[in-house]
């Protein structure tokens, strides 16, 4: 699919979803004979966790570091069979991010209460100063 189908899928823009690709996060899988860029279903569902760890606050190096690993876990890679051992160090690495993940939801999920407070606050006294109370 082209990159404006990818961008209607995802909910990115079209220059976030370049910024991705220049820097190794997810290239393009082919170009048309025109030039232009050509996704497939995998680079959608790439770009789809790219999105998810966004508001998370994770790097994108760290974005990189959990696609690497889950490439080589999911055998996406020309690294060859997977080691016992890597496999498990693979598995331990997605344990953290996934630990981190569920941190930092935890931690919105206080913001977003803290914010809701804030905004319920300022509807009460404006609902007392439209009352004269």
């Amino acid at each position: 699919m082209h990159i404006g189908q990818v961008a209607e899928r995802t909910g990115l823009s079209l220059r976030t979803i370049r910024h991705y690709e220049e820097v190794g996060l997810v290239p393009a899988s082919a170009r048309s004979q025109g030039g232009f860029r050509l996704y497939t279903a995998a680079d959608v569902a790439r770009l789809m966790v790219i999105r998810r760890m966004k508001p998370l606050g994770f790097t994108l190096e760290q974005m990189g570091e959990l696609l690497a690993v889950t490439d080589r876990l999911e055998g996406r890679t020309d690294a060859g069979p997977l080691p016992e051992a890597e496999r498990r160090a693979c598995l331990r690495r997605l344990e953290v991010f996934e630990r981190a993940a569920r941190e930092r939801c935890e931690a919105l999920r206080t913001q977003l209460q803290w914010a809701e407070e804030f905004a319920a606050d300022l509807r009460r006294r404006g609902q007392q100063a439209a009352h004269g109370d």
